[in-house]
């Protein structure tokens, strides 16, 4: 799970530093596997092109002399970007700099005979975009000579944790605020989403033919949208955590996938054919993907279809028929419930990893399926335009919490700590859940995004995880006489101190298998019907061994072909039932 620093203090109010969240968020139980703090962006200056003058020896290559306001002497660059020109300004790199998109450190050369001092940078060499038909063009107000990164807001570090399959809420940057506000560390920020009055019905209806599948879904259109890239903003914080920006409707989707842990799904509602149904897959069926790929699916799948047919693998991925693109006017916002196990099955089978099903397979809080749907709408007006109708609800009957009983006196019991009834209950609260009455033994409501939660000594690990694991106290195991007895037996004993008798006189140790064949077991007093196997692994390993010599003659009889050598042996021998 990777998000930008930024975009958790969008939900937590803090000062803590970098260091500080790292720390705290490894202490309660978040690891953090990698930190990225940008360093990389750091030598990208903004820069002013004093001058640009034709290359002496190549039609598309311009001179450019480059101040970097660092007080020296403008330096000379040669670029071949078709909108340098005088007074433009831009990103520079200095020789020495690494240029992540092309994989290349910069140094001082010759191009076509004239020196070049460093690079005017286009989007595409600095990983921003794929934009590469020009240099980079900022506003005639940015700072020459100041960090390119601070500027456009590029140095956002970027913390990456490593998530255990029982924490879904988890897979949320707004989940991982509120696990840091109820350590203390700040406060839960920006959770409020305003419901939005749609006019009219939602014309494309919603049938719900596998319930155990799919026991909730929400529907909603929003007409008369302008697809169109989404805000730079949105566009920084996908690539900072490695997805690729698409659309502004695609981006909203990932956005909320990632800032909520609520998947969602966008369809173009012009390629929508008649109502939705939500059935098991018929054997043989296929969906060519977004991914670009065709799935052959089975009936132990679920999908989302219409009337031309499968229009999505529920809970894993969309289908490139019914996606969203740039002449998109009309789009459908899904929001829905998968179950667990049928999405985590359907993913290995087909090799399909996204986003949606890492969620889906751990669940996600069912009580958030129609708040999603609302969070959408209201960037999606934002972004694109457009009029929302009333939403379409079909199969939800609301999530019915569990209540634990919690003995307060379990968490000393658990973890040796005497932790105060007040701080425990605290903790709990500020986690979400809802500890109800005052004795010795509360009654606990668990919250809605958190299906891990099963019994008592669950939130007793919620509470020493924020009370802090690093105040139980390490504890000496207990010495018991029973360690300085006698552990070996007689038989032990005497085998052993044959070995090393046999070991010093040059012997070697043969270790031979306790199933012989027949003919050899009968030779040496074997081959009663007692000592036969049932189930044997091979014809030639029929009986049990009723001594250890065939055995070492037949090793010795393999080893005598190689060479020689002095052979022992130990093990157990079986004697037939003579009663």
């Amino acid at each position: 799970m990777k998000f930008t620093l930024s975009w958790l203090k969008d939900h937590l109010e803090t000062d803590a530093s970098l260091a500080e969240i790292v720390a705290r968020l490894t202490a309660i139980g978040l690891e953090v596997e990698h930190v990225d703090d940008k360093a990389g962006l750091k030598p990208f200056v903004i820069a002013r092109v004093l001058t640009a003058v034709q290359h002496p020896d190549a039609d598309r290559l311009r001179v450019l002399t480059v101040d970097t306001g660092d007080g020296k002497p403008p330096v000379q660059v040669v670029c071949g970007a078709p909108n340098a020109r005088a007074g433009l300004i831009g990103a520079f790199a200095a020789p020495g700099t690494y240029i992540p998109g092309i994989d290349v450190t910069l140094s001082v050369g010759k191009i076509r005979g004239v020196e070049s001092h460093g690079m005017m940078c286009s989007e595409r060499e600095l990983q921003l975009s794929d934009e590469h038909t020009g240099i980079i063009d900022l506003p005639e107000d940015a700072p020459v000579g100041t960090s390119f990164a601070a500027y456009a807001h590029l140095d956002d570090p970027v913390i990456e944790i490593n998530l255990t399959p029982n924490r879904p809420d988890a897979t949320s940057v707004y989940g991982i605020a509120r696990d840091l506000a109820a350590s203390g560390l700040g406060r839960l920020t920006g959770g409020a989403i305003m419901p939005h009055a749609g006019e009219g019905l939602c014309p494309v209806k919603v049938t719900i033919e596998a319930p155990d599948l799919c026991p909730g879904f929400a529907l909603r259109l929003v007409k008369g949208v302008k697809n169109g890239p989404s805000p730079k903003w949105l566009q920084q914080r996908l690539i900072a955590i490695g997805l690729r920006p698409i659309s502004a409707l695609v981006d909203i989707t990932n956005y909320v996938t990632f800032d909520r842990g609520r998947p969602l799904h966008v369809f173009d509602a012009a390629k929508v054919a008649g109502n939705l149904v939500v059935r098991r897959a018929k054997d043989g069926e296929t969906v060519l993907a977004l991914d670009g790929r065709e799935y052959t699916l089975t009936p132990e799948m679920c999908v989302i279809a219409d009337d031309n047919g499968v229009e999505s693998i529920a809970g894993i991925m969309g289908g490139e028929h019914s996606g969203c693109d740039e002449n998109t006017t009309d789009v459908l916002i899904e929001s829905a419930l998968w179950d667990p196990i049928t999405t985590a099955r359907t993913g290995r089978t087909l090799g399909i990893i996204s986003d949606a099903r890492y969620r889906f397979e751990r669940g996600v809080d069912p009580e958030f399926m129609v708040p999603g749907v609302e969070l959408a709408t209201k960037l999606v007006l934002d972004f694109c335009g457009g009029t929302p109708t009333e939403m379409e609800v079909a199969g939800y009957a609301g999530h019915k919490p569990m209540i634990v009983s919690f003995p307060i006196s379990e968490v000393k019991r658990l973890t040796g700590i005497e932790v105060p009834k007040e701080e425990a209950l605290g903790i709990l609260t500020r986690l979400g859940f809802e500890p109800q009455g005052s004795g010795d033994v509360v009654k606990v409501k668990v919250p809605s995004w958190r299906p891990d939660i099963d019994g008592k000594a669950d939130l007793v690990e919620e509470v020493m995880r924020i009370h802090g694991v690093d105040n139980i106290l390490a504890q000496p195991l207990t010495s018991h006489d029973a360690v300085n007895g006698k552990i070996l037996t007689t038989l032990q004993v005497r085998t052993r101190a044959a070995k090393r008798a046999l070991a010093v006189r040059g012997m070697m140790e043969a270790v031979t298998w306790s199933f012989i064949p027949a003919k050899h077991a009968e030779l040496f007093g074997g081959g009663q019907t007692a000592l036969k196997l049932a189930n044997p692994i091979a014809a030639d390993m029929s009986d049990m061994r009723p001594s250890l010599l065939p055995g070492l003659i037949a090793a010795a009889i393999g080893v005598a072909l190689r060479g020689t050598a002095k052979l022992d042996g130990s093990g157990r021998s079986w004697a037939g039932n003579s009663g």
